[in-house]
């Protein structure tokens, strides 16, 4: 399997602060590389534990005693985790986004470089395919999802010609959807266009931010006292919930004061905000975007 060189590889571990007996989660196993580089960090009391939804990320299994690859979306971290015995954790790993691997698998509908059918999903189990999304969205809703997870500002007139398109025929793959906007698509920006395009139906097929959402939501309550979150994001929507979940516990609004002006905040974060170093993007270009953010749980005063 081609899986992606893993991004930030020594900065996101380092972030964990590893104990050589302690319990960490990697919950987007992949290829395995993160993963594995924690392993190599334990001792062997140590435990880890993936997550990963994608069925082709089993062939990727580690085989070592202390690691456990449970074929979850991690959306359902604890639940899993309370299943295997454990209820706190001493670090957490996300590596967000889509992995080169599903980019270059044509048939998965991930990528605008190959022809292939419209799917998009991480999980193939899941109901609501990309297919399903350009054939039976109304105009509104396209719009909406064009706009909010593509940040398209035309996203009415591609979600115009998208309905008036299916109504002339079926849009089942990545490049009859790219003909079918093709007057959106100037040569120079293209790929750039084509790719949010891509990234806003991805995101709704996979409800990627609200998955997000709810995993950070439990990390107060999984993380042990001086444990560490680690997480590598691709693209400003999720990193914006990253942050803003870090700073005020919160994804909209701002925290309640108590009476003396202060706010009750269950985390904040360790160092500042890291990003790929030139040798690494020269090496591999997928992390050109990429953004790590590292957070523990809040200590009381």
């Amino acid at each position: 399997m081609n899986y992606h060189s893993p991004v930030l590889l020594k900065e996101s571990i380092d972030a964990l602060a590893i104990k050589e007996d302690g319990v960490y989660v990697d919950v987007t196993f992949g290829g395995g590389g993160h993963s594995r580089e924690i392993l190599s960090r334990l001792g062997k009391n140590g435990r880890l534990f993936g997550f990963d939804q994608d069925p082709d990320a089993l062939e990727n299994v580690i085989d070592d005693a202390r690691f456990t690859l449970i074929p979850e979306n991690f959306r359902y971290i604890s639940r899993f985790l309370r299943f295997n015995g454990v209820k706190k954790v001493d670090g957490v790993l996300a590596d967000l986004g889509v992995s080169s691997h599903q980019f270059d698998e044509g048939e998965r509908g991930f990528s605008t470089r190959f022809d292939g059918d419209l799917d998009m999903r991480m999980n193939q189990k899941s109901k609501i395919s990309a297919k399903e999304v350009i054939s039976g969205y109304s105009e509104e809703k396209l719009a909406e999802i064009l706009f909010l997870y593509g940040e398209l500002r035309n996203s009415k007139n591609i979600a115009k010609t998208i309905v008036e398109k299916r109504q002339e025929e079926k849009i089942e793959t990545s490049f009859q959807l790219k003909d079918a906007l093709q007057k959106y698509l100037p040569n120079a920006v293209a790929h750039k266009i084509l790719a949010q395009i891509f990234q806003a139906i991805r995101i709704e097929v996979n409800e990627e931010l609200e998955v997000l959402k709810e995993f950070l939501m439990q990390m107060p309550n999984l993380l042990n006292k001086e444990g560490r979150l680690s997480v590598i994001s691709y693209h400003s929507l999720e990193d914006r919930l990253v942050k803003r979940f870090i700073r005020t516990g919160l994804f909209v609004g701002e925290p309640e004061k108590d009476v003396f002006g202060n706010i009750e905040v269950p985390m904040e974060k360790v160092g500042k905000l890291m990003v790929p170093k030139a040798a690494e993007i020269k090496v591999n270009n997928r992390s050109r975007s990429a953004k790590l953010r590292i957070a523990t749980l809040k200590r009381k005063k």
